[in-house]
Formats: structure tokens, C-alpha cells, sequence
């Protein structure tokens, strides 16, 4: 009974202390933008609704291109002015260099020290030095043209073969994304976990790599309540520090059986790891198993699908700006750019039936379609020609 009682006294006293912090938590900060009422404990939580974008057009409507919200204990600045966020993050940008500290960044991102998790500073120069210069650079990017290539055919023949008489109906989201994490797990490590056609000799690994990038996306960046509500970290909600800690070991287990097979071949192949590891031979300090391990979990979460669209009046910026912009814009255009003119060149194209596309949102660590993408192709005959290996 004195256990009980102890436990339940010091659960009390201990939100009593959330409480009182956070009621006086905004009082540290002078100037804010203009933003909505906030409650105490949960601040600004119960406004956000689902896709969260349309809710901050909402919220910029009302109070502002610059507003401010409290997510639990969490101060939020949204910009939506292009002018306001350009000035952010090109002359202001060292201020917002820093990164918040997430759960996921702790359990999965090595405690926080990858190229997106880490703090700002000489940590997070040298992996950015190496992503540069040994991970996507130019002449890296060049190197790895054959995968593009093949893995872009790859998906047209499966297309030209269920199009080739007539007209058919083809799904194309989880073409793209096979494509997409099989072109990026060959520059890594040489292999092919997605699709009909995947490695046939690990296809136990490759369903244990769908299943922990599922959870992967699933458990990483701003999703997760207990990063905004520290009182539900103590209690463990939902079971999910449990579940980030499960995952993270998952994806340390996974790279490093990865760097050991690499690291005991005869023979090294022009992939990323291989490339990492003769590094690592000369500089061991910079090119420690760690690093080359959260260089390779970074890349595995790239989404090179992203886009920028440049216009007088609107650009969606998808790659960021300033110092820690994404250094993989340089790849994703080079993909998409191929894909999307074989696309062009040897189909043509309608809508499904009704004539419509859903645009509904889905939740998750990028903004994608609820609805997977469908539409109807047929093959044309240059298609013979421009696939010709």
C-alpha cells in the first residue's frame, strides 16, 4: 500500500510541475507572431486537424503569413509567405539551423547523430562534407546512371507488357515507390527488395527491409505526441518509446549485417557502403561504422519523388533552402526527369472510367495520395526502340 501511495502522490506532484511550467512557459518568449488562443498543457494540439497544411492555410488566413502555435510545449513558427521564408533561410538561416531532439532521433537516428537529426555544428559540417563529396556528389550521381536506367526500364516493360494491345487500367503509386527504394537500396548495398522481380536469394531479408522502412516512415519526424506532451513520455503512451526503441534496434541490426557482408566480400562493387568502407580505411576517425550506418538510414528515408515547381506567384520548396536544405536534390531530378519522359514518350494516357482523381491526403512522414494513383495506357511502338538494352 505505502508503494502505491507513493507512486500515485509522486505521478501527482509530477503534473503539477507540467502544468505549472507550461502555463508559464510562454512568458520566456516576447515578440511572437500572432497565433491562436493556447490552452494549458496541450497548447495550440486541439486545432490541428488532418492534413495539417490545410489547417495552417486556414490559421495564416486569419492571423497572418507569420504565425505562432504552441504544440504542447513546443514553440511552432509557420511561415507561408515565399519572401518571408526565403529571408529565414538565407541571411537568418544559421538561427534555424538547429534541429529539434524527437524520440525517433534518440532510438533510431543514433541519438541524434545523423545528417537530419543532428545538432547544428562541427558534427553535422563533417557529415555533410561526406554526403557531398563521397555520397551525392556529381560524380557519385554519375556513377550509379546504369541503376537509374535499368531500374526506370524495369518499370516501363512491366508497363508496355500489360498495355500492349489496348488501352488497360495501371496502378502507378507503388510502381513509383518500388522503383524509387529499389534504385536507392542498389546504390547502398547492390540490392533489390521491391517488386515481383526482387533478389530471389534474400527475399527474406527483403521483406524483413519493407516491413522495418514501413515502420520506419511510420515512427519518424514531428508525428508522435509524446515529442509535444512530456507527461505522456513519463506514462509511455501508447506504448511508443517501446516501439521507436524496437524499430531503431531493427535498422542497426539490418545496416549492420549490411557493412559485415559488404566488409568480408573479396571483391568491393561501386556501391555506397563499399565506397564508405575503403574510407574508412584511410580516415577511421570520419568514416566510423556509426556514421556510414546513419548515412545509409538517411538515404534509405530520401524521397527523391519530391519535387520543386518555380513560379512568379507559388513554388513549393521540397527540398528546403539554406545550409540544411536536402543534398539529394541533385539525384531526385535526374531520376524523375528520365522517368517522366519515357512515361511521355512511349504511352499515351487517359483517366480511369469516372474521369476523376482523388486528391485526398494521406497521413504519414510525407504528404502522399490516400487513393493510389490509377490510370489507363497503351504502348507505343517506339517503346521497342528506346528499350532496347
Amino acid at each position: 500500500m505505502g508503494v502505491l501511495s507513493f507512486f500515485f502522490y509522486s505521478l501527482f506532484y509530477l503534473s503539477i510541475f507540467f502544468i505549472i511550467r507550461l502555463l508559464f512557459q510562454s512568458r520566456k518568449f516576447k515578440n511572437l507572431p500572432p497565433g491562436p488562443n493556447s490552452l494549458p498543457i496541450i497548447g495550440d494540439l486541439h486545432h490541428l486537424k488532418r492534413p495539417l497544411h490545410r489547417t495552417f492555410k486556414g490559421l495564416t488566413k486569419k492571423y497572418g503569413n507569420v504565425i505562432s502555435l504552441w504544440f504542447g510545449s513546443r514553440l511552432v513558427v509557420v511561415v507561408s509567405s515565399l519572401s518571408e521564408f526565403q529571408q529565414c533561410f538565407t541571411k537568418n538561416d544559421v538561427v534555424l539551423a538547429n534541429r529539434p531532439k524527437f524520440l525517433s532521433g534518440k532510438y533510431i537516428f543514433y541519438n541524434y547523430t545523423t545528417l537530419g537529426s543532428t545538432a547544428y555544428g562541427e558534427h553535422w559540417r563533417n557529415l555533410r562534407r561526406i554526403t557531398s563529396l563521397d555520397v551525392l556528389s556529381n560524380h557519385r550521381i554519375n556513377n550509379f546512371a546504369g541503376i537509374r536506367k535499368d531500374e526506370t526500364q524495369r518499370m516501363i516493360t512491366k508497363l508496355a507488357e500489360d498495355s500492349s494491345t489496348d488501352f488497360a487500367e495501371v496502378e502507378l503509386t507503388f510502381r513509383f515507390f518500388d522503383m524509387t527504394f529499389n534504385n536507392i537500396m542498389r546504390m547502398i548495398s547492390g540490392k533489390r527488395y521491391y517488386g515481383e522481380d526482387c533478389d530471389m536469394s534474400d527475399l527474406q531479408e527483403a521483406s524483413q527491409f519493407r516491413d522495418m522502412v514501413a515502420q520506419l516512415l511510420q515512427l519518424s519526424g514531428a508525428n508522435n505526441k509524446t515529442d509535444f506532451l512530456p507527461v505522456l513520455k513519463f506514462l509511455d503512451f501508447e506504448n511508443l518509446e517501446k516501439r521507436v526503441k524496437y524499430i531503431g534496434g531493427k535498422c542497426d541490426e539490418f545496416l549492420s549485417g549490411l557493412l559485415e557482408e559488404q566488409r568480408n566480400k573479396k571483391e568491393r562493387t561501386n556501391t555506397m557502403i563499399d565506397h564508405l568502407l575503403n574510407m574508412q580505411e584511410s580516415q577511421p576517425e570520419y568514416y566510423t561504422d556509426q556514421i556510414i550506418k546513419g548515412l545509409a538510414l538517411v538515404t534509405t528515408t530520401f524521397k527523391p519523388e519530391r519535387f520543386e515547381k518555380k513560379g512568379e506567384l507559388e513554388k513549393m520548396i521540397a527540398f528546403g533552402m539554406g545550409r540544411r536544405a536536402c543534398p539529394g536534390e541533385a539525384l531526385a531530378m535526374r531520376a524523375i526527369s528520365m522517368t517522366l519522359a519515357l512515361l511521355v514518350q512511349c504511352f499515351d494516357w487517359k483517366l480511369t472510367g469516372d474521369g476523376k482523381i482523388d486528391m485526398t491526403e494521406r497521413d504519414g512522414f510525407t504528404l502522399t495520395k490516400l487513393v493510389p494513383l490509377k490510370a489507363m495506357c497503351k504502348t507505343r511502338p517506339v517503346v521497342n526502340k528506346l528499350l532496347i538494352k
